[in-house]
This record gives C-alpha cells, structure tokens and sequence, in this order.
C-alpha cells in the first residue's frame, strides 16, 4: 500500500502547479497557523538519540544522492534535494509538494543517501522524516544545478547569490534573543514546495512556524541569480505576550579582523562571514555603519529607526589575502540585505554581539523589533519584506563608504601626543567623494556618544589608496568604553554614510596591555 502512494506522488511530481488551479494557497497556511495558536504548544517530536548525538564527521558523511532530487527527471531549472535529520536538526520537519495533481506529501526514504558505514544505515528507520531541504537551480550554466538555499533547523535558512560561498543565515523570526530571559527558537515544522514550469526562475514555498511564543504562516517566493532574493510574506500569531520580537532576522559569524590584535596562535589576517551591520533609516534617510566585533561579555546595541528602509549584515571585505584561507574562502561569504515592504513604523534594528572563543560558532545577530512589545491582541501581524543575498554592493548605497578601520594608542608616534587617548582612524571612498577633486575641502562631524574628551579630528586625502582619511583622537572616561559617531561632508552637504564606532573600555588598546 505505502508503495503505491509513493508512486502515485512521483507522478504528480512530473506536474507543474502552474498549469491547474488548485484550493492551496497562503491563506491555508494561514488558517493553519491561526487555528494552532488556539491550541496549547507541543514540543515537536525529537528524531532518536543516535542521530542527536551524531559527530560533526560522521553526519557530514550522511550524502544524499543527487539523484533522487525532486524534479530532476525533467530536467527543470528547480530541484529539491532533502536533507538527513540528526545532529543539529533533532526534528523532523514534514515536506510537501503542491503540483497539478494537488497537494503530496514526501515520504521518507533512507534509500535516498549514502552513509558511512553500514551499520549506521540500519538503524535508520523508514519513518524518521527529513530534517529539512535544499533548492538548486542553473546558477553557472545550464548543465550544473548549484545549491543556492537550503531550510534546516529552527526557522533558518542560508542563501546565496552566483559566485559566494554559504555563510550567514536568515530565521523566520527571533524571540527575546539576547535578554536574560533566554531565547526561544520557534520551529519551521511543515512546508510546501510549488512545483514551478520547467523553465521557471522564480518558485514558491510556504511554511508553517510553531512556537511556544507565537505561530506564522510564511510565503517565500525565490528568485536566484547574481544577487538571490527571497520576498518574504508572514503572517504571526502571539500565543502569549512577546517582550522583544525580532523580524527578519539575519545570523552570522564574527571571531576577529585587523582592528584588534588576532587571539593567541592564529595565522590568519581576519575571521569572519561578516564585517559590519548597516542601517538605512526611512525617516531621516541616513545611511549608518557600525563595525562588528567579538566581545569578552554580551553585547547589545539598539538603533532607533522610523519607516527603516533597509538593514543588513554586510562582508564588505572580499579580498582574499585578507583571509588568507582557501578553505573557508570567507572572501567569497555572501552579505544579506533586508528591505521591508511597505511602513513598519517605529522600532529599533537590535545588534546582538556574543563572544566566541573561535569560528565555530554563530555570535552575531540583526533584527528589527517594534517600539511596544507584542501581545496577543495583536494578532494577527503582518511583515512583508525582501531578503537580498549576493555582494556588499546590493543594498545600493548612494554614499561614500566606510572601507577600513584602524585603532592605536594616541601616546606614541604617529598617534598622537596624549596620554590615555586612543587614535581612531576611518577610511572612506566611493559615492559623492568619488567625483571630487583631490584638493576639494573635505571636513568631518564627530560626536562622543559618551563620556570622554573629543582631542582632535581632521580629514586627508591618500592619494595611493585613492581614499579619505578621517583621523580622530580622543580619551575615553575612566573605566568606559570609547563611542564615536562621524560622518564626511562639504559644506553642508553630507558625502558618506554615518560611521558608529565602539571600543569597549577593557580592549588592549585602551588598558595598554595590547
């Protein structure tokens, strides 16, 4: 009997959606998230303890075959290759696929991959579920299906555009991340795969979120390409009352860079999938850019916004020999950029920074949140936004850019003649600045955002770096951490994009024990 259905749902998998209509649509996921907000929330059922407590080798060894992905029969642009559960994805989610002949589920097959030793192969049983999916599509040419987004664990995902490497992951949604109560991980727990034409470039899937705090419906309409965009509709329902909700969350890893010295052993120049957050206000439309760093204690940071226009974790630093790493190639790490779809009001994009004591770990987290907490009465809520992933270029900024940083003791040569002062030094180039002349009178506006003495600031041309240099020295309070904000302008007129610099008061620079 089980395998005549499995039979039967290969056969409509030859279908595309697009060519009937049929009942399914958002507003079923919809339904369905409304109606399990009224009930109490059940933790989802955990695959086996053996596949939990897999070691990273031997769960990397679990290889689906490519063989077996969804679609591949017919040649389509799209196809779908399932992921083992295990490890860090402990439950099962359940995948569907939407198709002309209506809506299938996909049984579990073991058969499906290759596994490392044939005793682990049989303890796999036919019922585990998947632990999630990946899309691949004709990124390079027609003849090579390139894995550009998978969905795995919780409710992240990882994308990438044409010519990066997998780095940072987006989530459905973060809630209290950072605050001492802990942070929830609601789970993504069933999706549906639209079965696009064969020549399709775009697609759509939609997925049910289940939490103990909330539930949402999701649709994800996916378009890959140079630059990978998801257009993301959710619709959440609060199960109770929620202190901080992060919407369109973005995750990432942040170890060190140049700015600091490199932690005991290390060879490489700088570690990171990321290097900076930036911010484009909707209300004022000042475009900010606050530098990541890997701090001794959390670190939380709150920029207030209006309308936001637009907010991403950026890898600005695509050269290779600032890695040095052919393996990890962080050099070709993707950034994510996010841009809501219509007013979102006032709220705050929250920089959540956790220390880590190497690469393995995820330490960064970017999120916007409404100005109130959420409550019940609420529901349902409404975000609708884009998730851009590709190159640093892709938030489209008009304004010259922050392309390096450099910090020094203010009380040595070259630095400055202050004792306890540190210099702070900000490369800028692109945008406005690009058209100037080099004799052009270029100034800068600095602001101690605590406190501290400002000493001095001034702003030169490099001619071998083709940049503009803003320099500033200044002495942080006894004990507190050095905050500066600071911008280029000509006259009135602003050129770059606001830099928000933080040197926290233990660094070695500031305690002299570098």
């Amino acid at each position: 009997m089980r395998r005549t259905v499995h039979l039967i749902g290969v056969i409509g998998l030859l279908l595309p959606a697009a060519s009937v209509g049929n009942t399914f649509d958002f507003e079923t996921v919809v339904d369905r998230a409304r109606k399990l907000a009224d009930t109490a929330y059940e933790t989802p059922q955990q695959v086996p303890e053996f596949l939990r407590d897999l070691d990273y080798q031997t769960y990397r060894a679990i290889r689906f075959k490519p063989e077996h992905s969804l679609w591949r029969e017919s040649e389509t642009n799209f196809q779908v290759m399932l992921v083992p559960p295990g490890r860090l994805y402990k439950h099962p989610v359940r995948l569907n696929v939407i198709d002309a002949e209506g809506v299938h589920d996909v049984p579990f097959d073991k058969r499906h991959f290759d596994y490392p030793d044939s005793s682990l192969e049989k303890r796999m049983s036919s019922d585990l579920g998947y632990g999630g999916f990946k899309l691949t599509f004709p990124l390079d040419d027609a003849g090579n299906q390139n894995q550009f987004l998978v969905f795995a664990g919780a409710s992240y995902y990882r994308a990438v555009g044409k010519g990066n490497s997998f780095g940072l992951s987006g989530r459905g949604l973060a809630i209290d991340t950072g605050l001492p109560k802990g942070e929830s991980f609601p789970d993504f727990v069933e999706f549906w795969l639209e079965r696009p034409a064969p020549d399709a470039e775009r697609m759509t899937v939609y997925g049910l979120l289940d939490g103990e705090n909330v539930t949402g419906a999701y649709r994800f309409t996916v378009m890959p390409g140079q630059t990978t965009t998801l257009r993301v509709t959710s619709k959440l329902f609060p199960r109770q009352n929620i202190e901080q909700l992060g919407v369109a969350p973005l995750t990432s890893m942040f170890y060190y860079d140049g700015k600091t010295p490199k932690p005991k052993g290390e060879w490489r120049p700088e570690v990171h999938d990321s290097d900076g957050l930036l911010i484009h206000n909707g209300e004022s439309g000042e475009w900010l850019w606050r530098p990541l760093r890997n701090p001794e204690t959390l670190s939380m940071d709150y920029f207030d916004t209006l309308d936001v226009a637009g907010f991403g974790l950026l890898q600005r630093d695509q050269a290779f020999d600032s890695y040095m790493d052919p393996e990890a190639r962080y050099d070709t790490r993707p950034s994510a950029w996010v841009e809501p779809r219509g007013s979102w009001g006032k709220g705050k994009v929250v920089l959540v920074q956790i220390p880590t004591p190497d690469e393995t770990n995820d330490n960064v987290v970017a999120f916007w949140t409404p100005e109130e907490p959420v409550s019940q009465e609420d529901a349902p809520m409404t975000f609708e936004y884009s998730v851009h992933y590709g190159g640093p270029e892709i938030p489209d900024e008009p304004m010259a850019r922050v392309v390096d940083t450099f910090i020094g003791d203010g009380s040595r040569i070259g630095g400055g003649d202050e004792e306890g002062a540190v210099r702070v030094i900000a490369d800028f180039a692109g945008g406005p600045l690009a058209k100037l002349d080099p004799e052009a009178s270029v100034s800068s506006s600095v602001s101690m955002l605590n406190e501290g003495e400002l000493l001095g600031h001034y702003v030169e041309y490099i001619p071998r770096l083709d940049r503009w240099r803003l320099s500033i020295l200044a002495r942080p309070a006894s004990g507190e951490s050095l905050a500066v904000r600071a911008f280029l302008k000509q006259e009135d007129d602003t050129l770059s994009e606001t830099w928000s610099f933080e040197l926290p008061g233990d660094s070695p620079v500031i305690t002299g024990s570098q």
